[in-house]
């Protein structure tokens, strides 16, 4: 068979491995200022109730640059296995109790954005103070951001469980002094609403520099947003920010392991 010349139309791309889109997550959480250096981790759900997550391998070189080959499946219970020179996260419990609680949940994003986790030690609760602004993150404030009110490190399955009741049915909570916890229904979905938390925090602390905090949106402005669905908020969000990375020279390069 004739290989196709450069530029000629083969069909759609593949869709992404569980490792890809995992380590484009972790890339852009990374490069929009939420995962500072090697904290933070996502994980998503498989069919037999395992779990992908990223973990720490021999060339850790932070979020920014997580690699496929950084994500490993480990069983929802019991001892984890990560091939030689790999290290689950510490906080595996936070991943494996919010899945064990949600079954509507198929990804989990830990974070530490750092105005979220500004706003909420100034005692700013994150209210619907935008509007079209971020239509998503205006419905998640509406319906209330809830906080997991203990500053520890999540290693073990009793604190996991603590954060996953916190979290409630809510798609995002903020864990005080700590970071987020954000879930959706896909890695994209899970991204992007950390994100718009992430922003929404971000105008709550630049608005509440001023003489008096700003009001909510009134209801009438809220009855004018429409829901314009996951394939807006979720997968042009998404891949806008993929694209940004590879503008960046930040992409995965076809021939990642």
């Amino acid at each position: 068979m004739t290989p196709a010349a450069p530029g000629t139309a083969t069909g759609p791309a593949p869709a992404p491995t569980p490792g890809e889109l995992i380590a484009l997550g972790c890339r852009i959480l990374a490069f929009r200022g939420l995962a500072a250096d090697v904290l933070g981790h996502i994980s998503l759900r498989r069919d037999d109730g395992s779990l992908y997550v990223r973990c720490r391998g021999p060339r850790e070189r932070g979020l920014l640059l997580t690699e496929p080959a950084d994500v490993h499946r480990v069983p929802a219970d019991g001892e984890p296995a990560p091939p030689e020179g790999y290290r689950v996260p510490n906080e595996l419990p936070i991943h494996r109790e919010v899945l064990r609680a949600r079954p509507d949940v198929l990804a989990v994003v830990h974070v530490h954005p750092p105005h979220t986790v500004a706003a909420d030690l100034a005692g700013l609760p994150l209210r619907p103070v935008v509007g079209a602004y971020d239509i998503p993150a205006m419905r998640m404030a509406l319906d209330g951001v809830p906080v997991y009110p203990r500053a520890v490190l999540v290693t073990r399955a009793e604190l996991g469980r603590e954060v996953a009741a916190a979290l409630g049915d809510r798609p995002v909570a903020i864990l005080r002094g700590h970071g987020i916890v954000a879930t959706g229904d896909s890695v994209q979905q899970a991204v992007v609403r950390a994100l718009s938390v992430e922003w929404l925090a971000t105008m709550t602390l630049r608005s509440a520099a001023g003489p008096t905090l700003p009001a909510p949106v009134p209801p009438e402005d809220i009855a004018e947003l429409p829901d314009l669905g996951g394939g807006f908020n979720d997968t042009l969000v998404w891949n806008s920010h993929v694209a940004a990375l590879e503008h960046a020279g930040l992409g995965l390069r076809p021939d990642t392991p």
